[in-house]
């Protein structure tokens, strides 16, 4: 499910079985989803790879990889959703296969969604293996072969590991916003000082930000997880879910509207792409 949740609240709220109905509901709810998306998606890169006049841009490149990044994200993390509810627990090992390049790549989105505002390409790698190293030196080898939640909480449970990952997201909250507020305001005195279509780079910039909005709630999760498990604490799984939908999966949906299907260009393209299907 979500990769940074709040604390053992959240592994206690999964011990108490949910409804039946409510499990079956939530989990169609979800795939459902991904499978809308992901087709979506799917049918963006096509189109991009199908016509040559979009790898001549810059901006429809970065619009790509964001597209892949997200179909990645969003199938790890809707496999280990459903995990979660078939086998309850996983070995460490298997669940660390899982939850490694879901970490990496939900946190790659709103870093991505940050360069793609400067239209400039910086390959983004936050690399995660010192969380396998701290696991590797902090826990005993009897720890891997064990069955937990594939949280990423639940795996990387050192004191080191904790401050670590808030200490990642401190950063990339300060660097990405910077980005964005620097580039949008920006790009809204450009747009006047041109003349241009300052209404519709004003619409985008709405929908960027909102878009990222949504993203960055990914590096504020555990607190506002714990935040809302205090206040209401009968409501852990219904809190946990709609915080997962918010943000992992709604962000996604966001994507090729922002980028794809509001350029003329990329829209034309896509519409034959859809009418040959």
């Amino acid at each position: 499910m979500n990769f940074t949740p709040g604390d053992s609240n959240v592994t206690t709220a999964l011990n108490n079985q949910e409804p039946f109905l409510v499990a079956i509901g939530k989990n169609v709810a979800v795939v459902v989803l991904g499978i809308t998306i992901n087709y979506i998606n799917a049918t963006m890169v096509h189109t991009f790879n199908k016509h040559h006049i979009f790898k001549m841009n810059p901006r429809f490149i970065l619009f790509i990889h964001l597209v892949v990044n997200d179909m990645i994200q969003l199938t790890i993390s809707i496999s280990l959703f459903i995990f979660t509810y078939t086998f309850r627990t996983i070995y460490v090992s298997i669940c660390c296969l899982f939850i490694l390049p879901a970490i990496f790549t939900t946190q790659n989105t709103p870093l991505n969604l940050a360069f793609m505002a400067a239209e400039c390409y910086i390959a983004v790698c936050l690399s995660v293996l010192p969380d396998i190293f701290i696991l590797l030196a902090t826990e005993p080898l009897e720890f891997l072969n064990s069955r937990v939640y594939c949280y990423r909480d639940s795996v990387f449970r050192s004191t080191y590991s904790l401050k670590k990952r808030d200490a990642s997201h401190i950063l990339f909250l300060v660097v990405v916003w910077f980005t964005l507020f620097y580039t949008y305001f920006r790009i809204l005195f450009v747009a006047k000082a041109a003349d241009a279509d300052a209404k519709k780079a004003r619409n985008t910039i709405l929908l960027h930000g909102f878009q990222v909005l949504l993203c960055m709630t990914v590096y504020v999760q555990p607190m506002l997880l714990q935040l809302l498990t205090d206040l209401f604490p009968g409501g852990v799984s219904a809190i946990q879910f709609s915080l997962y939908i918010l943000s992992q999966i709604l962000p996604r949906f966001i994507s090729p509207i922002v980028y794809g299907l509001r350029d003329k260009t990329f829209r034309k393209y896509f519409q034959r792409a859809g009418d040959a299907t």
